[in-house]
């Protein structure tokens, strides 16, 4: 190989470059409060009122852990990783906290909250000073786990594997912890090579690798192969890339032919870590290597990662981020409510959440899944939460979805509270005072909080003032409260032939402004004049009827007004339907159960994470106009129709982790598995074949094809699994975006768990070609 210097291996006789360097520790000044968190502190775990047991917390010397064991039997051990946490909060600020508030001061209370689903860790500390110790010390460690670079978050792995091996603590390793290491990272390796690596790093000879020599067996094991081919087909001495080599590389391979010698040249200064070679304007492999592996180097356009959608359209045009039983952390039956449903859906970039209200003690209504064992929450509770979060994310209208089967009291009680609470974000007029022939836009709504619900009488009645004081209307089952909590009695009341009616309050009807709830129009019987402030709610079942029934007229309705699906009730288990089905016909308010991870979920994730992922997307323009003749059944119709060739090179991929609760010693065999989500010709999935034993640095060289009929609505889904002959395969990564945000070129993909955080630095190395039926 041209360029590399060093010793030979007998074995396969590549040769290894001199790459050593300093072995990384995270970059923070260890202070007076770090140093006291070091030294370890008896704290109480807080479970619920009646679960307080002490626990003896301690922050590991690579100031990246935190480890933690009982008091009393010193068994009890676990750890978890600064980078796992979300965010701290002071005081009282979890129910369960809040539960104990007589007991203990907001000023010793903290709480952990993790990334993804995991639960939160509630604290007490001795005093007022301890806890803030361990408050503002995490919140600095977070601050730098959050600013570091790929080089840092890289160096700081190779830290910890470091540290994992070393098994005797004394800062060396020696072979056979060596070998140890290797299976622990996933990779089999013959022993031969391996000790080739070991004496190639062992520059002391003394048999045993510390700090650089490490970091140089580590640069040895990695070497990436298929980035260096990359890399000598444009340098020409094979040492470096000249800054022309470099833009002839972004503009003949990656396809940026947008990107100028200014661009190229702040690329080299920010991603190359030799100075001599930032003051020659060129890139080593090293920088070449950690450029692929940057944002800029992802398969996700990072112009997409910004706000860059038309946000001027009116709410039905847009795709909105929409959470089911928002209250739910759990299954449907059993489960608990809890206000951290709504923080962790409106975090998510979430814009619609749904809220069930129910009459509660001394008239304050609660919030559960009426009829079953689900705890219970105060209504008041969930519009604080909602308050204090709607826009800490996205600046952006969120709506509550009320499904309401309280009392006219406790409507009242409802209606004083959002207003009281909500105050100037909760919208209680037109914004031009007058009937609205269009539904604004997100932009003309930003900070606003609108209410969705059932409504006395029509917006144009509230705004000339001709309306009851009170009214009694039959509930369809084409709205809201068709769930599987209903249907007994629902059933019961058809048997005894009485029809189901609702008194609503004039108060919180009167809040209902752009979204006011009504039964989806029959075939039979249409609205001769839809109103663009009604709108419908379904389950999922009878979405799908409709689209078989009205077609293309369906998909035109949605262009005007707004729709909401729901999963069926009796997904008792919290499950989830496929929300592309509902998206290929235009359904702006497609509700998921968030807090059940799984591929349905992975779709929401990707179809959001555009456009600054505000929790709005705005519909193609095929679906935005009243006169659309899209069939999702038939996109051959549309007018622009032009399919789209995606080729996709599957290279290779690094440091996959193991499966969780998978036998010691054993080694994954992956496979890659692309997926397309999309109209129904363009569903399809091809996968790799499997690599043996190698979970560490697999290489496939296979390419994939797809043809893609509607580019516009496509979501693609990389699966990374461990191959299993006997039993179904076990997941490992994934990571999905919307076919628009894919860059072509040579690109990384890191993966993501199946929660959605990510879980570096396990990536995949593809190459990415499009093309339409018009080039060659």
């Amino acid at each position: 190989m041209r360029g590399l210097k060093g010793k030979r291996c007998k074995l396969c006789r590549a040769d290894y470059r001199s790459m050593a360097s300093p072995l990384c520790t995270i970059r923070v000044q260890v202070d007076e409060t770090l140093q006291q968190m070091q030294l370890g502190t008896v704290m109480r775990k807080v479970k619920s009122r009646g679960w307080k047991k002490q626990r003896y917390f301690k922050l590991q010397d690579d100031c990246m852990t935190i480890w933690y064991k009982s008091k009393k039997t010193d068994k009890t051990k676990s750890t978890f990783s600064i980078s796992d946490i979300e965010v701290v909060r002071e005081g009282h600020q979890s129910e369960v906290l809040q539960s104990i508030a007589d007991e203990f001061p907001p000023e010793r209370c903290f709480t952990i909250v993790f990334c993804g689903r995991r639960g939160n860790l509630n604290l007490i500390a001795n005093s007022p000073e301890e806890a803030q110790v361990w408050v503002q010390g995490l919140r600095k460690l977070i601050e730098t786990v959050t600013n570091m670079d790929q080089k840092e978050l890289m160096d700081q792995w190779i830290c910890d594997w470091f540290q994992k091996a070393d098994k005797n603590k004394d800062g060396r390793m020696n072979f056979k912890e060596v070998q140890d290491l290797l299976k622990m990272m996933n990779v089999e390796m013959n022993e031969i090579h391996a000790n080739c690596l070991f004496q190639m790093a062992d520059k002391s000879q003394s048999g045993t690798l510390e700090g650089d020599e490490f970091v140089l067996f580590y640069k040895a094991l990695t070497q990436r192969d298929d980035v260096l081919k990359i890399f000598q087909e444009f340098s020409k001495d094979g040492k470096k890339l000249t800054l022309l080599e470099f833009m002839d590389f972004l503009h003949e391979e990656q396809l940026e032919t947008d990107k100028t010698e200014e661009y190229a040249l702040e690329r080299i200064a920010r991603y190359e870590p030799s100075e001599t070679a930032q003051t020659l304007h060129a890139m080593s492999i090293d920088g070449f290597l950690i450029y692929l592996c940057s944002p800029e180097g992802s398969i996700f356009n990072t112009e997409h990662r910004k706000l860059f959608q038309d946000m001027s359209q009116p709410l039905c045009h847009y795709f909105i981020s929409s959470s089911h039983n928002t209250y739910l952390i759990e299954d449907q039956l059993r489960g608990q409510s809890s206000v951290e449903g709504y923080i962790r859906a409106l975090k998510r970039g979430c814009r619609c959440v749904e809220v069930d209200c129910w009459d509660g003690p001394n008239n304050e209504p609660i919030v559960y899944h009426g009829h079953t064992f689900t705890s219970k929450i105060f209504f008041k509770d969930v519009v604080a939460i909602i308050n204090k979060y709607a826009f800490k994310v996205s600046e952006f209208p969120v709506i509550i979805s009320i499904e309401n089967h309280c009392s006219l009291e406790q409507q009242d009680t409802m209606a004083q509270h959002l207003k009281g609470i909500l105050g100037d974000k909760l919208l209680t007029a037109t914004i031009d005072g007058r009937v609205p022939t269009q539904l604004p836009s997100p932009e003309e709504l930003k900070g606003k909080i609108l209410l969705k619900g059932k409504k006395i009488d029509d917006l144009e009645d509230c705004l000339n003032g001709r309306q009851d004081d009170s009214y009694t209307g039959e509930v369809s089952e084409d709205e809201d409260g068709t769930e599987f909590e209903e249907e007994t009695f629902r059933n019961e009341e058809k048997r005894k032939g009485k029809k189901s009616k609702q008194h609503l309050s004039k108060e919180l009807s009167d809040l209902i402004i752009y979204c006011k709830s009504v039964p989806f129009p029959s075939i039979k019987h249409p609205r001769s004049r839809p109103k663009v402030y009604e709108m419908s709610s379904f389950t999922e079942y009878k979405t799908r009827k409709l689209l078989k029934e009205l077609g293309t007229e369906y998909v035109s309705q949605n262009a005007c007004q707004l729709i909401r699906i729901y999963p069926s009730g009796l997904r008792t288990d919290s499950s989830n339907f496929n929300p592309q089905e509902m998206w290929n016909m235009g359904c702006q308010i497609v509700a998921l159960n968030f807090q059940t991870a799984g591929v349905e979920m992975d779709l929401y994730d990707g179809l959001f994470s555009q456009n600054a992922r505000c929790g709005y997307v705005l519909k193609p323009i095929f679906m935005r106009n009243v006169e659309s003749k899209f069939n999702p059944e038939h996109p051959q119709g549309k007018d622009g129709y032009r399919p789209i060739n995606l080729s996709i090179q599957v290279i290779s991929a690094q440091q996959l982790p193991k499966v969780p609760n998978s036998k010691e010693g054993s080694i994954v065999d992956p496979l890659v598995r692309v997926e397309i989500f999309g109209v129904p010709m363009d569903q399809a999935k091809q996968e790799t074949k499997y690599i043996d034993n190698n979970g560490f640095n697999p290489v496939w060289y296979e390419t994939l094809t797809f043809r893609i009929h509607v580019p516009e609505l496509a979501l693609v889904r990389f699966v990374v699994e461990d191959y299993d002959k006997t039993s179904r395969n076990d997941f490992i990564g994934q990571y999905t975006l919307p076919f628009s945000s894919i860059k072509s070129g040579y690109r990384h993909i890191h993966l993501l768990s199946k929660d959605g955080n990510s879980i570096p630095p396990a990536s995949l190395f593809v190459h990415i070609w499009i093309t339409d039926d018009g080039e060659a």
